[in-house]
């Protein structure tokens, strides 16, 4: 029972990070604030992956409901070994949820924004490596939208950020999971000897 409310407290702590993760991606649909750059289609592709709205947000909600519900799976079921199997699967997806949550977010952050400079609408900072992250002057050859830059760099670290924490907290579900798939029929039969 203790593991059951252990992946309960895991399945409250998702919901508040997927909800963030939704945030976050919806935001970047809306630099400075304004609905106008979306429409234009002047935000950068990766937007459009929705790695926050998806991998980081409505794909965590399988495992944070999966984990919620494991105490009446063991009253239909009468054992917590099959709540424990679908918990393992669950956390799988949360896994990959997270982890697609994460890479395009730190790709993204990489490339750098979409934005108006003296030459166009372009992404300006896509070939330095990232490196325009600690070249703060350069950042001014964004000249539209206001703020892009710091828009970018706020919001993907942020997704970062909790598709990092999304995926410690699956990754602990899993070895809970798996630790008392394999143990708790041991502790039965010791048990069952013991008693016999």
């Amino acid at each position: 029972m203790c593991s059951l409310a252990f992946a309960r407290s895991l399945g409250f702590a998702l919901i508040p990070l997927a909800t963030c993760c939704i945030v976050a991606n919806v935001l970047l649909f809306f630099p400075d604030g304004k609905i106008n750059f979306v429409q234009d289609d002047h935000v950068t592709t990766y937007v459009w992956y929705f790695m926050g709205i998806g991998g980081g947000g409505l794909v965590m909600l399988i495992p944070a409901c999966v984990f919620l519900g494991m105490g009446k799976c063991v009253d239909s079921c009468g054992t917590d070994s099959c709540a424990m199997c679908g918990s393992v699967f669950a956390a799988l997806v949360g896994l990959a949820g997270s982890a697609y949550c994460f890479l395009i977010s730190a790709v993204a952050l990489l490339k750098g924004p979409y934005c108006f400079t003296v030459m166009g609408w372009m992404s300006p900072f896509e070939d330095n490596g990232g490196k325009y992250l600690f070249a703060r002057e350069k950042w001014s050859e964004c000249i539209q939208p206001a703020h892009i830059v710091e828009w970018n760099i706020t919001l993907l670290s942020i997704l970062l950020g909790l598709s990092t924490l999304e995926f410690l907290i699956c990754f602990l579900q899993l070895v809970s999971g798996l630790v008392n798939a394999v143990c708790r029929p041991c502790c039965y039969k010791q048990e069952y000897s013991l008693n016999a």
